[in-house]
């Protein structure tokens, strides 16, 4: 399975994912959040910045589920789906991942004609992966 190479800047992103704390970077000047990683702010053109801590909840923004033909390794998991998670405390931040039936189950375990955007979701993390399960009402 293919695994996230990380840069300089998105580094701490992945360290946090790997205990399990979905955390964002945010301008240490004027706090805007922002996502990917990156050294300077957009908004202000500072160079400072913090991780911030995210709840980990969201909704499905968009998802779309793959079929073969894929890599040998993704195809034995298939149909499974990748979802768009739009972040409760920042709109418009929006991360990539698959929705499971809880940590570490495998990528096709999820229906995927049970995916629905506007779903309501929150992170999990396995391998040092976030990874997305239904929120519970």
């Amino acid at each position: 399975m293919l695994r996230p190479v990380p840069d300089t800047d998105g580094a701490p992103f992945w360290e946090y994912a790997a205990q399990g704390e979905l955390r964002v970077q945010a301008c240490g000047d004027c706090g805007e959040l922002r996502f990917p990683p990156r050294p300077c702010c957009p908004h202000c053109q500072s160079f400072q910045s913090e991780w911030r801590a995210m709840s980990g909840r969201g909704r499905v923004w968009s998802y779309v589920v793959a079929h073969p033909p894929l890599l040998p390794d993704y195809a034995a998991q298939a149909p499974y789906n990748v979802v768009v998670v739009e972040l409760d405390e920042a709109p418009r931040i929006r991360l990539v991942g698959n929705l499971v039936a809880g940590a570490g189950q495998p990528l096709g375990a999820f229906p995927p004609e049970s995916v629905r955007i506007g779903a309501r979701v929150r992170a999990v993390f396995h391998d040092g992966l976030p990874q997305w399960v239904p929120e519970r009402p």
